[in-house]
């Protein structure tokens, strides 16, 4: 099973007209993402239960182990 080692800012994002975000090519190639693949969007909530952040997820890693996929991305944003 993968786990993330190290997180980092790739790339800066824009929302649409539409509401449709586009990932930059370069990003989808480094990350293996193809047309057709899914993505789990995973909402952090502040203490009023807002969203505050969003981490992106490929849908294969999430069937696999989500909690030991997503505590090192957060550890390592959040501490």
């Amino acid at each position: 099973m993968k786990s993330c080692k190290a997180t980092r800012i790739e790339a800066v994002l824009t929302v649409d007209s539409k509401g449709q975000i586009l990932l930059p090519k370069e990003l989808r190639e480094k990350a293996g993402i193809k047309s057709g693949d899914r993505l789990v969007a995973i909402a952090g909530c502040d203490e009023k239960g807002e969203v505050c952040c969003l981490i992106l997820v490929k849908g294969e890693v999430v069937d696999e182990g989500m909690k030991s996929v997503v505590s090192p991305l957060l550890r390592g944003i959040v501490a």
